[in-house]
């Protein structure tokens, strides 16, 4: 009987620990098949918005040209819609703000003056030429400088290209470029289309 009672106690123990133990892993299994779906459902890093996009241009359009402060003092005209050079939109007028600033802190010498009707712009060229107006504005503001720019619409983002260029001739000094997802935000920039 005590031979009886021995191999029904072992039976019913092996029967508890194997059953342990294939729950102990099951469970182990789970847990790293969860922790493996985590790895790939991290968050998406937030989109970079329009003033960190204008200030890293800004840092690389003076890392790429150390000199350009020494075109100092700048003044800055409306960035513009690339599909017609005689419109901006609240996108392109921010834009200049904030380039205009960004340069202020990476030592550019900044004038605040507004640039209504100062440019003469030459669309079947494409080109944003200064005017003698434009001349006349950055004599009178002793500017060495006018900081441009341009805004094209994708599918999927805006790509935003700024320059600065030299007042006397139009000579680009410095210039950098940078794209801005097309989001919600972005759309709302767009949207504020007029004469600058």
């Amino acid at each position: 009987m005590l031979k009886t009672f021995l191999t029904v106690w072992r039976a019913r123990f092996v029967n508890h620990s194997t059953r342990a133990m294939v729950v102990s892993i099951t469970l182990l299994m789970l847990a790293g098949c969860n922790t493996l779906g985590n790895a790939h459902n991290t968050p998406a890093q937030p989109e970079p918005d329009l003033s960190e996009l204008v200030h890293a241009a800004a840092e690389q359009m003076i890392a790429s040209n150390p000199e350009l402060t020494r075109y100092s003092p700048m003044i800055a005209a409306t960035f513009v819609s690339i599909d017609n050079l005689s419109q901006s939109s609240t996108l392109g007028r921010i834009s200049s703000e904030i380039m205009a600033s960004a340069l202020s802190r990476q030592g550019m010498q900044v004038r605040e003056v507004k640039m209504r009707d100062s440019m003469f712009i030459e669309e079947s060229v494409g080109e944003l030429i200064l005017s003698r107006q434009v001349q006349r504005l950055s004599a009178q503001h002793n500017a060495r400088s006018i900081l441009m720019g341009t805004y094209a619409q994708g599918q999927d983002y805006v790509y935003v290209s700024a320059r600065v260029v030299r007042a006397g001739d139009a000579m680009v000094l410095g210039s950098a470029d940078f794209r801005l997802p097309l989001n919600n935000n972005t759309r709302s920039l767009l949207e504020g289309q007029g004469g600058w």
